[in-house]
């Protein structure tokens, strides 16, 4: 990964990614609330007079949002955003994304970029850009077996003393993914939360695990591993799909956070101090 940097300033940095779908499918899921809500996090677009979108708001947790006013809005094809951080007062950070039409589906496109007289800020735009293959890898997934369906989200976070390594052999063991490869048939054992389906991804190198839903209901889970800023944080992400999605998320998300504090009992504290 790297950065594009221009004589006048302009750094930037780009990730695409082939999808199915047709490109009004595609704009459904990148341009739109639910959409969006579908596979990345809970967001919604905001339309001004005439209902023309203004801003998109994606939420990352209680304590964080950002808000990008919409510069440009071109359905199906393309639309960009410009977000500014006033914690750090950096320079303004443009997002644009397009679609273009394939013979097999689309290619999804999003470029990140900001002008700055030094590299200070380049970090921001390797965070933006090492982020983006994950989520795609949901996207896929969504567009491939579940586009356009009924979708809401679980997720429980905990926060361990442990080394990395030690929390995630507690948190996929506890889960039934430990050693998981692609392809396989995995499931939570007794005593934790329904959860299992089909391995659609692991990393080797980081503790990642991808499954296409089949208990509690359809859906995709993402499961995660990370040290970041001194602490070790263990995180279960799921989407589900379909009629039942809503009450089997509203029923779950309680049993979840609960299993998680039970887990890593220091989550309650590591994430009081997160916020």
């Amino acid at each position: 990964m790297s950065v594009k940097t221009e004589p006048s300033g302009r750094r930037s940095v780009a990730v695409e990614v082939e999808v199915p779908g047709t490109p009004e499918q595609v704009w459904e899921a990148i341009a739109t609330g639910p959409g969006i809500s579908s596979w990345f996090v809970p967001a919604e677009i905001e339309q001004g007079d005439y209902g023309r979108p203004t801003k998109v708001v994606c939420h990352f947790g209680p304590a964080f949002q950002t808000t990008a006013a919409i510069t440009k809005w071109e359905p199906p094809n393309r639309f960009a955003a410009e977000s500014r951080d006033e914690v750090t007062a950096g320079p303004p950070l443009a997002t644009e994304w397009s679609v273009e039409a394939r013979p097999s589906g689309c290619v999804v496109r999003v470029g990140h970029s900001l002008t700055a007289e030094t590299d200070d800020w380049n970090g921001q735009l390797e965070s933006a850009e090492s982020g983006w293959p994950a989520f795609f890898r949901i996207l896929k997934l969504y567009l491939t077996h579940f586009p356009g369906q009924p979708a809401a989200a679980i997720q429980a976070v905990g926060v361990s003393a442990e080394p990395e390594a030690k929390a995630w052999d507690t948190l996929a063991g506890s889960l039934g993914i430990t050693g998981a490869g692609v392809g396989e048939d995995r499931a939570a054992p007794a005593g934790s939360p329904s959860f299992g389906g089909r391995v659609e991804h692991t990393n080797a190198t980081h503790h990642d695990v991808l499954l296409r839903l089949e208990q509690p209901t359809k859906g995709i889970a993402h499961v995660l591993g990370y040290t970041m800023g001194g602490g070790v944080f263990l995180s279960v992400r799921m989407y589900l799909y379909g009629d039942e999605a809503s009450s089997v998320a509203k029923r779950d998300q309680p049993v979840w956070l609960e299993w998680m504090n039970t887990q890593f009992p220091a989550s309650a504290e590591g994430l009081a101090g997160s916020n």
